[in-house]
């Protein structure tokens, strides 16, 4: 199963150790990554995450995808 690598950025600044997860796929990925981010969202009132991004790496650290936290929450 493939490993992937949940980092929240402020722009190229990581805010939290990343999360690494073994997942089916990449569109398992994406779905795990919206989770978090709205977990993060709820669960943080900092408003500055509006404007964060997870970047979402494979095992061989190539960037799989990047989703903004603000498309996430519209």
């Amino acid at each position: 199963m493939p490993r992937y690598t949940f980092t929240v950025v402020f722009g190229t600044e990581a805010v939290e150790q990343p999360f690494v997860r073994s997942l089916g796929d990449a569109d398992a990925a994406w779905q795990a990554a919206r989770v978090m981010i709205r977990e993060l969202m709820t669960a943080t009132a900092d408003a500055r995450l509006i404007s964060a991004a997870m970047i979402v790496t494979d095992a061989a650290g190539e960037i799989v995808f990047e989703l903004p936290f603000a498309e996430v929450m519209t």
